[in-house]
Parts: structure tokens; sequence; C-alpha cells
């Protein structure tokens, strides 16, 4: 109860677990609350035994063959919740004898096990003493002769290894339960500093909590200064907003306006590109026009000539005849037409500048969040009002948690949590005092069996180094006899010592092995949980006992299982426990009202953006009369062919080299020396003009410019119409949605922000529920106690620790009988006899064998008592 006291402080979080939920929650703005201080708990609840862990191992699987029936969890709750009377007839009821039975068939394994115990301490002893009888009686080998027998080596050997081989295990079972002795005491006295370290983690628990809350309380002042510093600046902030929404149809309006406004530049620049070209390629070909046409001229005046009239030159005349209309240009750019008048009315178009309208479209838009500020004005006598709500809601949290008796509360805990570490510390040496008795007790069974073994090894080392097989029973060596004496010892302290380590071993059998099968397995997989959650199991009246004793009321869902898991994991109490059962703190922290209250006053902002002006009338008819300038009826095609052709219909060089060949087949004279003249004139033309224009730079650029340019306009002249109509269009739907539809986006975007706003509170709700969840008052402390207590403490340390040593100490003691038998078998061979058995020669007949009363010879040494025995 005081555990749950003390977690009660942490019931003012129960703001975080407020119902309202907002109709429309976009992502607030992320706040950093920073990390709840929490230090580390030192304690490690796990136990690594070491290399006597395999012992263990060994112990619980042989606990597993006595006992492999798992947890009897409906066995448990039926006699937790059966009534037994003080009068036999309640026991000889059906059902509960049907319940004891069922109890015995559980616990089958060790009754077996015990009973066998219980017979071991009561035979041995009485076999003991009826053995100590026969022998004295000089019966049961009491007798000091021994029969000569042929296989009496063989014999003799088998013993002495059977006897060492039970003394070996023997000697494994008392280590085993030595070692199991020396882990319990130093695992006792270690505890002290697991004990203090669960008392400082519990300190911790209960320091540490206090400040996370404060913690807690003292981030909402983050969360109030977050939403004060926006709506102090709720113009800008909603104006940006409102012109982000509205950005998303103005802005591809204005800029395609814009890039319109750039097409129209391009033009302008792509047409007088067009005419200056043209000019400089017309004059070039005009040229070469002129002089081609000249020497086409004179070629033909002299093909006209009386000599090629002549039948030697008439044919080849005819043939030079024929191809003259090939000396001729083939591109001819003064056919194309025009562009001057395209020309004119884009200079036209371009007298109003409407790349500066656009940019006044621009600016007109950006102004929004001024004119948002300007007109947000009234929410800002708002503010003081909202601050004043603000503080309220802080200063009731903090009022809140002043008046829960916290300090009260951790300071009665903390008393008690001295008182009991107090207590522990003074009590402690009394534990460890009485574990050194416990230690001294165990460490003299021990002995017991280390002394028996001590008679055994001894008895083997004299008997079998002392021993001569020349020897007659009756003259056998004294350190053979003493060989046999220790045997004897041994088998006296044997029957002495086995009944009181037995009754030990039943003992601590019993209890070790039903508390490792009936807490330490079922705790380790949470069955015993299961079983103390039963309804009405640990109460008759309460369903659910720890919500029975916390919060007075069975009804709540708290199971031992969940606490404890939740524990393990590191959750905070108020998570684990349920403590919002405690207390209603809901309707006392819920922050709706003010913030409906805040809302209203935010949603009747009013703001009217009619002052925008995208693109006035004046940039618009511009557009249009773009599109009219004609620049779509330009012969495109007439332009690329041009451009596309060759300077000449025929290559020049090629021309003349055949004139001049063919002026090779006419006779010698006048004609020939004509003809060739007219062909260096055209290879004169070629180089000094065609190449030329081919090839300079000031017609290579201006090719190139005329073909870019024609492009150029090609591109933009496609639907330009439909262009310039789509810009205009773009524009007046994003003026309509600023002078008709802005208000609704204003109401829209005023709802985000007020929904921003309050997000920051539901943003804070969210993070303390999510710290008191996991990080305030994480009860890890109180789980380390429960896992120190039981499954350290009480199985770790004490019931591995007890049941290796009722293992190895039991085991010791079953292989007592063995080495009892091999030992009483095998001193014979090694104790010097009174008689013996004596041989004749083989010829008087009987085999050499005589009975021993006619024929035994005494032992001229006098035997004494102990040898008689």
């Amino acid at each position: 109860m005081a555990v749950g006291l003390c977690l009660l402080l942490l019931l003012f979080c129960g703001s975080t677990m407020s119902e309202v939920q907002p109709i429309y929650k976009p992502p607030p703005g992320t706040l950093d609350f920073g990390f709840v201080p929490a230090k580390t708990y030192d304690t490690g609840v796990y136990h690594e035994p070491g290399p006597i862990g395999i012992l263990f191992k060994i112990v619980h699987a042989f606990l597993y063959l006595v006992q492999p029936n798992s947890f009897p969890q409906d066995l448990i709750r039926k006699l937790a919740q059966q009534k037994f009377g003080n009068t036999q007839s309640d026991y000889q009821k059906p059902e509960n004898v049907v319940l004891t039975l069922q109890a015995i068939y559980y616990e089958i394994g060790f009754i077996v096990s015990a009973a066998l115990g219980l017979l071991f301490i009561l035979l041995l002893p009485l076999v003991g003493l009826c053995f100590c009888m026969c022998r004295c009686c000089d019966n049961c080998g009491g007798e000091m002769h021994q029969r000569q027998k042929k296989n009496a080596d063989c014999q003799r050997s088998c013993f002495a290894t059977f006897l060492f081989v039970a003394s070996l295990i023997i000697s494994v079972g008392v280590l085993c339960a030595y070692a199991a002795n020396q882990h319990l005491t130093s695992q006792v006295r270690g505890a002290k500093k697991l004990v203090n370290s669960n008392f400082k983690d519990l300190k911790i628990f209960l320091n540490d909590t206090p400040a996370q809350i404060d913690y807690l309380v003292s981030q909402y002042n983050t969360t109030k200064d977050k939403a004060l510093s926006d709506l102090n600046n709720v113009g800008p902030l909603l104006g940006s907003r409102v012109q982000e929404q509205l950005g998303k149809e103005v802005r591809p309006a204005l800029d395609a306006a814009l890039t319109m406004a750039g097409a129209i530049r391009e033009t302008k620049e792509a047409l007088e590109n067009v005419s200056v070209s043209v000019e400089v390629l017309q004059e070039g070909t005009e040229r070469l026009h002129a002089n081609l046409t000249d020497v086409k001229m004179h070629l033909s005046n002299t093909l006209n000539d009386s000599a090629c009239s002549a039948v030697q030159a008439a044919s080849t005349c005819n043939i030079i005849k024929n191809s003259l209309h090939q000396l001729n240009i083939n591109a001819n750019f003064s056919g194309l037409p025009g562009v001057s008048s395209q020309l004119a009315k884009v200079n036209d178009v371009l007298k109003i500048d409407l790349s500066s309208l656009v940019q006044k479209g621009y600016a007109s838009f950006n102004d929004t969040p001024d004119l948002v500020v300007n007109q947000t004005r009234n929410i800002l006598s708002a503010v003081p009002y909202i601050k004043t709500v603000l503080e309220t809601i802080g200063a009731n949290i903090s009022s809140f948690t002043k008046n829960l008796p916290v300090e009260k509360i951790l300071a009665d805990l903390t008393i008690y949590l001295t008182q009991s570490e107090a207590y522990v510390q003074d009590y402690f040496p009394v534990v460890e005092q009485y574990d050194f008795y416990r230690w001294l007790g165990c460490l003299i069974l021990c002995c017991m069996v280390v002394l028996i073994l001590v008679f055994y090894y001894l008895g083997l080392l004299c008997g079998t180094c002392g021993y001569d097989k020349h020897a007659s029973p009756t003259t056998r060596g004294c350190i053979s006899n003493t060989g046999g004496n220790f045997l004897m010892a041994g088998v006296g302290f044997s029957f002495l010592f086995s009944w009181v380590l037995m009754t030990v071993v039943v003992l601590t059998f019993v209890t070790g092995g039903n508390v490792e099968k009936l807490v330490c397995e079922p705790f380790e997989d949470k069955t015993l949980f299961k079983v103390l959650d039963t309804p009405y199991l640990l109460n008759h009246h309460w369903k659910n006992y720890l919500s029975g004793i916390l919060f007075k009321n069975p009804n709540i869902n708290l199971t031992f299982e969940k606490v404890y898991s939740d524990c393990k994991e590191n959750k905070g109490i108020y998570t684990s426990l349920h403590l919002e059962h405690l207390f209603n703190i809901n309707e006392f922290l819920n922050i709706s009202m003010y913030t409906e209250d805040v809302a209203l006053r935010i949603e009747h902002i009013q703001i009217n953006l009619s002052k925008i002006i995208l693109l006035d009338e004046i940039g618009k008819e511009n557009l249009l009369n773009f599109s009219s300038s004609g620049i779509e009826g330009i012969n495109f095609a007439a332009y690329l062919t041009e451009i596309n052709k060759s300077v000449t219909k025929v290559d020049l060089l090629s021309f003349a080299n055949d004139l001049e060949a063919r002026a090779d087949q006419l006779p010698k004279g006048a004609l020939e020396n004509a003809l060739k003249g007219h062909a260096n004139s055209i290879r004169m033309i070629h180089n000094q003009q065609v190449v030329p224009l081919e090839q300079a730079m000031k017609y290579v650029k201006a090719r190139s410019t005329l073909n870019q340019s024609i492009r150029l306009l090609k591109r933009t002249s496609s639907e330009l119409m439909v262009k310039v109509k789509n810009v205009i269009s773009a524009v007046n739907a994003a003026q309509l949605l600023i002078n008709n539809n802005a208000s609704q986006v204003i109401v829209q975007e005023t709802k985000k922000f007020m929904d921003t706003v309050i997000g920051y509170f539901e943003q804070y709700v969210e993070w303390v529920k999510e710290s008191i969840a996991m990080e305030v008052a994480a009860c890890k402390p109180i789980a380390n106690v429960i896992d120190t207590a039981v499954d350290i403490f009480l199985c770790s340390y004490v019931a591995d620790s007890v049941n290796t040593f009722w293992f190895g100490l039991g085991g010791s003691s079953i292989f007592l009988i063995p080495a009892i038998i091999f030992a009483v078998k095998l001193s014979k061979y090694y104790r010097r006899m009174d008689t013996e058995d004596v041989y004749d020669d083989m010829e008087n007949g009987n085999n050499g064998y005589h009975k021993e009363h006619f024929y035994g010879i005494h032992n001229p040494v006098i035997t004494s008592s102990v040898e008689q025995w």
C-alpha cells in the first residue's frame, strides 16, 4: 500500500487521458520538450553462478526425473479455495479426498524418494547393529579364519576395485556438497551489496519522481510561450499561410505571363536576326550570281564561234552548250519573303513593358502578409486575454501539484525505507552468524563422509601396499593388517553416520525440491503470478486482489502478472498500476473550454485581398496584340529549304575540270585556249566567292543564326493564340480566386492556424502521456526487488545451493552401502587371521584340504580385541 501511495503524486498527469478529440488535427510545429531527467538504476538482476552452474543444471535434470509434472495451477487454486476444517469429517469429504489424492499424485516422486530415504534412516542403523552383534558371535565374517581359494587374488582385486570406485563416487558427492555449501555462504556474504543496491534504487525512485513531475509541469511554459509567440505574430504567420495556399494558383499564372513576356523579347530578337542574316546572304549570292552569269555569257559567245562548226569540234561544243544551264546559284535568298511587318508589330507590342507589369503583380501578391497583418490587428487585442487563459491553466496545474500530499507521502516513505534499510543492516550480521552455524553444520556433515573416506583410502593404500601374496593369512604383515583395520573402521563409522546424513538429505530434499518446483520454476515462466491473479483466491470477496488493496475496487482489472511485466520493462508506475482509477483529473485539467473560447476569437478574423492586382487590362491587351503580330504567317518552310541548299547547282571545280578536259579534245587553236581560259575563270569564282560563302565566318554565322531564329519563330508561333489565351485565362482565374474565393481560403487557413496553436497543447499532452507511460517513476526497482528476493536470493542462492548440497551428500550416503559391503569383504584379505587352512601332499588324499578344527594352526601372535572384531 505504501508503494501505491507513493505514486499518487503522478495523478495530475491524468490530463493526458483527455477524451476530447479534435475534428481536424494537422501536424503541429514540433516542440522540443527535451528529456525527462532520469538516473540509471544500478541493480542487475541477472545472476551468473559460474562453474557450479553445471551442477545446478544436473540437479534440475534430476528433479525433473523425480517430478516431471508441470506446475499444478488448478490444484493449487482448488487447495487454496477449499475450506478444510479442524474436524476429521471435513477431510473425509469427497472433494477433499480427491484434492488430497491429486496432491499425492503430484508429489508422488518426492514421496517415494522420501520414503526410500526414511527406510535408509531406519534400516541402516539396525543392519549395522545386527551386523555388529553377528560378528561378535564369530559370524558374518567375524571369525578370524580365512579359507584358501584358488581365485582369492581375483576376488581381492575385484573387491578393491569396486571399493575404490565407490569411494571415488562418494568423494565426488562430498565435493559437490562442499562446493554448494561454500557457494551459499559466499553468496550470502555478497548479498549485502545486492540489498544495498536495491535500497539505493528505491531511494532514486523516490527522490527523482518529484523532479520528474516538476520537469513535466515546467514544460507547459514551453507550450505556452510557443502559442503566445504564434499569436503575437498571427499576421505574418497567417499571411504566409494564405499566400502559400493562393500561390498554388497565382504563381503558375504569373510565371506563365512572365514567360510569355520573355517570348516576346526573344521573338523580336529572332525577327531582327532573320532580317540581318537574309541581307548578308543575299549580298553574297547576288554577286556570285552576277559573276556566273557573266562567265556563262562569255562561254556561250565562244561556243557560237565558227570554229565550233567544224566537224571535229561540233559534238564537243554541243555537249558544253547543253551543260551551261548548270552555271547558276542554287540557294536564292533574294526570293524569300521579308519579316519587316511582323517585326514592326512586335516592336509596337514591346512599347509596353509586360515584364514590369507582371513584376508588379508579383509585388502585389507578395504584399499578402502585410495586408493580413494590417487587417488582423484586432486579433492582437485578444492576445492579453488568451495569455491570461494560458496563465490560468498553468496556475491550475501548479496549484494542483502543490495541493497533492507529495512531500508528506515521500517523507513518510523515505522514513519507512530508511528504517527498513537500518533494520536490514542491523540484522544482516545475525543472518551471517546463523549462516556460519549452517555452514559449520554442513561442513561437519561433509567431514563425517570425509572421515569415512579417509579410512577407506588408508585401508586401500595400506592393504594394497602391504599385501604379500606369498604370506599365509596368519603371517600377513603389519601394514596389510592395518589396512584391513582401517576398512573395518570405515564400515563402523558408516553405520554410525549414515542415518544422520540421510536425515539431513531427506529434509533438504523435500524442502529444496518443492521450492524449486513450486516456486522457482513457476516464477520464471510467470505461472505463479497467474495463480495469484485467480479471482477470489486471496480474498473470497474480491475478484482482483491487487486492485482491491490499492484502489478498494476489486473490479478493476489489475493483475500481479501485468504489473510485474510492466515494471520489468521499466514502464512508468502510473501505467503499471493504472493509477488513473484513484483520481479523475481529466475534468480538472480539461482545457477544451479554454481552447473553444480562443478558437472563437480567432475565427472572427476578416481579411480583404481585393487590392491585389495580378495583371491589368493593358498587360492582357499587350498579350493579345502579340498573338496577332502575324509571325505565324511566315513561310518557315521556304526559309529552311533555302538554308539547306548548296551555294551552286554544280560543283564549279568539277565543272571547270570537265570543261578543260573537253577543250583538250578539240584541235589545237584559239577555241581550245578560249575554253581553257573560261575554265580558269570558273575556278577563280569558286575560290573567291563560293568557298567564302561556304566557309567564311560571316556567312556561316549568318546561316546558323538564320536557321536558329527561324526554328525559334516556328516554335513560338505554334498555336500562339491558344497559348496567349491560356495565359490570360490562368491570370483571370487566379485573380478571380483572390477576389471571390480568398475569404474561403482565409477561413480554412485561419482554422488551420487555430488548430496549430491548439495542437501545441495536444502535443504537450501526448508528450506527457508518453513520458508518464515510459519514463516518469519507472518502476524497474520494484521488479528488481521481487527478482532479487525470489529469483536471485531464494532460488539462485538458496534453493540451487541447498539442492546441490543434498544431491551430493545423498549420493555419497547411498554409495556408502556398496562401500560397506566391499570393505567388509576386502578386509578379510588384508587382516591377519588367527587360523588358516593347512595343505598336505596330494598323495594324502582329500585334495590337501583338512577340516580346520583338526588342523588349524593358531597364530603365534596374540590377537587383539580389535582384530577379533
